[in-house]
This record gives structure tokens, sequence and C-alpha cells, in this order.
């Protein structure tokens, strides 16, 4: 065998090793969920599952699993062609906002959310995060103001035409329990509601399944920071294939399914940093097969 064979042969052992490694399923997971989305549930990534890379490397890998959605948050690289110091937030230049805006539509991935972002009772402050987002087609500001804050916050919304997701971060962050969501929103309008991080509850101890019932039924789900995670009630645990951990997806699914909700499920993936899209396309497959289940039950 000559010396090029033999380097041949070693890539295709080490190639097939590789694919061999892949999570169960991976690597015949399909590409994007068309059940789910004929239901209006449109699934993408938040970028953070990708925070050791680039905004625009976020945006390429989301396009390779065949999603179509993006939640984008404050602080990630926006380029390997532009300076470290060239972060993705409200802060973007008009002619960088349309740089971005372009390699979104190049990839065919819409940027459709925002967050976590700081929002304040500070109308003008507020006002700038608003017009980036504006600017840039963004339907969600994912936040987690205080109580105080949310009657300008409203206003805004209402003028801008744009949402607002409160997100729950584990305990003792100020919205880690879902009542507290409930109550923060009762006289505000439905655009302010909950960004659901399904893992973040685990952590803290709640059930999702719960949380999700009583925020679906009064009309406060926004958008989810979709998780599955090993552990419940363990603040280190971390995140596994939908369908396979504590979280009962199925369950929260079925439940959303039940109350008609349409919106976005941001992908949210921490764990096996460096290497996230293998699993992560475990997680997209497992959606569409569960929304198909469902489907499938409430046409009996």
């Amino acid at each position: 065998m000559t010396h090029k064979a033999i380097i041949v042969t070693l890539c295709a052992l080490v190639a097939g090793a590789a694919f061999l490694a892949l999570p169960a399923g991976a690597q015949d997971a399909p590409k994007g969920c068309p059940t789910a989305e004929s239901i209006g549930w449109h699934l993408g990534c938040q970028a953070y599952s990708f925070n050791r890379f680039t905004f625009y490397e976020a945006i390429d890998k989301t396009a390779s699993l065949g999603l179509k959605w993006i939640e984008a948050y404050p602080g990630q690289r926006l380029s390997k062609d532009l300076p470290e110091s060239v972060k993705f937030d409200q802060n973007l230049s008009a002619d960088l906002q349309k740089e971005v805006l372009a390699k979104l539509k190049a990839a065919d991935v819409t940027l459709v959310n925002y967050g976590v972002v700081g929002l304040s009772k500070d109308e003008a402050d507020a006002r700038k995060t608003f017009e980036f987002a504006k600017a840039m087609g963004i339907k969600t500001i994912v936040s987690e103001p205080a109580p105080a804050a949310l009657p300008v916050l409203d206003k805004l919304c209402a003028e801008f035409d744009i949402n607002i997701s409160i997100h729950n971060h584990p305990k003792p962050s100020t919205y880690w329990d879902y009542k507290k969501v409930l109550d923060a929103t009762k006289s505000v309008s439905k655009r302010i509601g909950s960004c659901s991080d399904t893992g973040h509850w685990c952590r803290s101890g709640i059930s999702p399944v719960e949380a999700i019932t009583a925020l679906a039924e009064a009309g406060r789900v926004k958008s989810l920071h979709f998780k599955d995670l090993n552990e419940f009630g363990n603040p280190e645990a971390h995140d596994v294939a939908w369908g396979t951990g504590v979280a009962n997806s199925k369950a929260i699914l079925a439940e959303l399914y039940k109350t008609g909700f349409k919106g976005v499920f941001s992908i949210e993936y921490e764990y096996n940093w460096d290497n996230s899209v293998p699993d992560i396309a475990v997680c997209v497959a497992n959606f569409e097969k569960l929304a198909q289940e469902i489907v499938a039950a409430n046409k009996k």
C-alpha cells in the first residue's frame, strides 16, 4: 500500500469512528420540523448554544440543522473577520446591522428573538433596545425586567409592535417561580408573557408541566427556551436529548398544543459546548417525532 493510500485509509477510519460516536439517531435525524411548523411551532436555536463561536457561525450551525429561526443574545462576537471587540448587541452600527441582515438572508435564517437583555423602567433607555429590535425585524425581546418597569415597557410593546418574554433563571432570580411571572403580568397586556425556560424550572425544583399549564391557561407563554435535563432539583444538572430526561417534554408539548400555543421554541443546549450540533440534531428529530405523535393522538 502506498503512503498516499495509507493516509486515505486512516482518514476514512477516523471519519467512520467520528460518525459512529454521534448520539443515537443523530446520523439519520431529519432536518427541520415540518409537522411542528404546520401547527405553528417554530423551532430554532438560541445562539447561546454556540457561545464558543461567533454569531455568524451560530447562524450557519442553525441552518445546518435545517432550522430557519434564531434567537440572538447580547455580547456574542459577531464574526471571525471582525475584531473580537465587535459584539452582537443593540449598539451595532447601522452598517453592521445591514451586514447581519444580509448574512441571515443568505443562510435563510430569520432573527426572531433577542435576549436575555436588560430592560429598565427608564423609557429613553429601553427605547434604544426596541428601536434596534424593530430595525432587525425582531418580534420578541427576552428580558428579566423589574415588575415596576412593566407598565413603561408595555407602552413600548404597543408602540413598536414587539413582545416581551420574561425569562426565568434558576432560584433565587426574580422570576425563578412561574407564579412570580403570573403575578407581575396581571396588570399589563398579553404582549408581555413568559420566556419559559423548562430546564431552569427543573433546576429550581419546579415541574415544567405544572408551570407551562398555568402560564398557557393564562395566555402568558410568549416563547420558550426549551430544554430537557438529566436531573431534577439539581442546579448543576445538564442538558440531554429532548424526551430522554426529567422535564417530561411530551407532556409539556401536549399542553401547549391543547391551549393553542403558536410561537418560537429556542434550543438552548448548554452541554458539549464545543461540538453540540450532533446532540441538537437529536433534539430536533425528537421534537418533530413528539409533534407527530401529539397531532396524531388529537385526530383520533
